[in-house]
């Protein structure tokens, strides 16, 4: 792709490490932006860099928020008692938008892989251990993705709470084998939340 402007080969080159972003598509966008109202472009760079300074994570559940503790690990209405294991950020959101979870969430940041060198200790699993230790959570509901790796995941998580008098518990196989949990519709995602199954039930299957 041949550039008239250093300035614009530069942006697109940027824009085009984003996820899913293509030379063409973050030319598109570019192009864009220099079509619109310079205080536009200025909004959406402050609001990056405002975001990317500024931002919290949670020092409960390790979501993502403007404070010290996320809007739903600080409103009392929620079941405490009720934790709800996910990989990360964008899968609180998915089971959120399904209104059919009350409790609260642990976001391990990640799931155990080998081959990409991500091991336990990469994971915000000491955080959920101490919690469970605490006694004060009466069920872990596993939501990760239903991929070797998810289940790795676990498998190992469960292996290191079984001690404690606590309920396990996953999603139940609405969403298909190797699916990612974002891209599950609300309502399959819900009803596999609420007809969750016990956890050693899933080892048998």
């Amino acid at each position: 792709m041949e550039f008239s402007s250093k300035l614009l080969e530069n942006a697109v080159n940027e824009v085009s490490q984003l996820p899913g972003i293509g030379k063409r598509t973050a030319l598109r966008l570019v192009l864009h932006l220099l079509r619109q109202p310079g205080e536009q472009t200025s909004d959406l760079s402050r609001a990056l860099l405002q975001m990317r300074e500024q931002i919290k994570f949670c020092k409960n559940c390790h979501n993502i928020s403007d404070v010290e503790l996320c809007e739903i690990c600080a409103n009392p209405h929620r079941n405490a008692e009720m934790i709800c294991v996910v990989e990360d950020i964008r899968d609180v959101m998915a089971i959120e938008n399904t209104s059919s979870f009350r409790g609260l969430y642990h976001v391990l940041g990640g799931k155990i892989s080998p081959m990409d060198g991500i091991g336990p200790h990469d994971l915000n699993i000491n955080s959920l251990v101490d919690k469970v230790r605490l006694g004060n959570v009466k069920e872990l509901i596993f939501a990760l993705s239903s991929t070797m790796e998810g289940d790795t995941t676990n498998f190992y998580i469960y292996k290191q709470i079984q001690e404690f008098n606590i309920v396990t518990s996953t999603i139940s196989r609405g969403i298909s084998v190797g699916d990612e949990l974002e891209y599950a519709d609300e309502v399959t995602l819900g009803r596999s939340i609420v007809n969750r199954i016990p956890f050693e039930t899933s080892l048998k299957m």
